[in-house]
């Protein structure tokens, strides 16, 4: 049986370039190119705030005149359709585009329809060949939680927590238990529970638990926020995301940061540290070890991931 293969399109901010190589590493297990990555996995195309589109691959050709052949014995079962022609290697104005829609959408048995299509085709040249199959766009769900009732100016840009979130939990995110043990005001709780990832949240100030309480309970998601101090919590987890505390005005001591690495490996197998400086020597020395590392970038501040296990 022949392995299924799928193209992401995705697009990133170049502040947010290191971050988005690091989750789709996670997601897609494949190397990217500009805006493009050819996969073997399927992911939801809503789980990632990068990707964009996601072309499953049922047929390709060297030429279109080949192509056009096998689209000729496809069975829409009466439904209608529309062809988007993506970016690819080579390319093309968005006369072209049109026309490549055009002459594919021609050599399919069945009826356009451009505005409300029940089935959507995406069509590339990619690596020389023409791929042709079902295509679905990223409705960009995660949007909506950009608007909470309760933020803060140093919380995690929600993009970013979405993103962090795939890069703990990974492709198969089913069945995981998560935990964020410094929680603030929930933008990770919101994001994991938003894609169905199992997660609960701590923190040991209370008005930021009853902040992340309140945005939980906006979008229709369980409370699962308590107020606890994480080098005090117990059980275990499959990972965790810890969002080192910091104030701009002063630095955590060196031995309360070791405390919280420490209290995190006790908790998690694996976990995203996120930090406003390097941490490798206190992450080695809290008995984690670096799998992988991105920095993501906001005018003059950065925030340091660093995937560890």
């Amino acid at each position: 049986m022949k392995q299924r293969a799928y193209v992401y399109a995705y697009a990133r901010h170049e502040d947010e370039a290191e971050l988005c190589a690091l989750e789709l590493r996670t997601l897609l297990d494949a190397p990217l190119r500009e805006g493009l990555a050819l996969s073997s996995h399927k992911v939801e195309t809503d789980r990632s705030p990068f990707v964009k589109r996601r072309l499953e691959i049922a047929c390709e050709a060297d030429t279109l005149e080949g192509l056009g052949q096998e689209l000729g014995s496809l069975a829409l079962d009466g439904r209608t359709f529309k062809v988007l022609s993506m970016a690819g290697d080579e390319p093309y104005t968005y006369e072209e585009h049109r026309a490549l829609e055009r002459a594919v959408g021609a050599a399919i048995v069945g009826r356009a329809d451009m505005r409300t299509p029940e089935l959507t085709f995406g069509l590339i040249r990619l690596d020389g060949r023409w791929r042709f199959g079902p295509c679905e766009d990223n409705a960009a769900l995660w949007l909506k939680h950009q608007s909470k009732p309760q933020n803060y100016s140093t919380a995690l840009p929600t993009r970013v927590a979405r993103a962090l979130v795939n890069t703990a939990a990974g492709r198969e995110a089913a069945g995981l238990r998560l935990v964020d043990p410094c929680c603030g005001m929930g933008t990770v709780l919101v994001e994991a529970m938003s894609m169905g990832i199992d997660i609960e949240g701590f923190d040991l100030n209370p008005l930021a638990v009853r902040g992340a309480r309140i945005n939980l309970r906006h979008f229709g998601m369980p409370e699962r926020a308590a107020i606890a101090d994480m080098t005090k919590l117990a059980g275990h987890y499959d990972a965790a995301l810890l969002d080192m505390p910091y104030n701009l005005c002063s630095v955590l001591p060196e031995a309360e940061r070791l405390a919280l690495l420490g209290s995190a490996r006790r908790l998690a197998e694996r976990a995203v540290i996120i930090s406003t400086e390097r941490l490798d020597r206190e992450l080695v020395q809290a008995g984690w070890t670096i799998a992988d590392q991105a920095c993501v970038r906001k005018g003059s501040f950065t925030r340091y991931a660093t995937v560890v296990e």
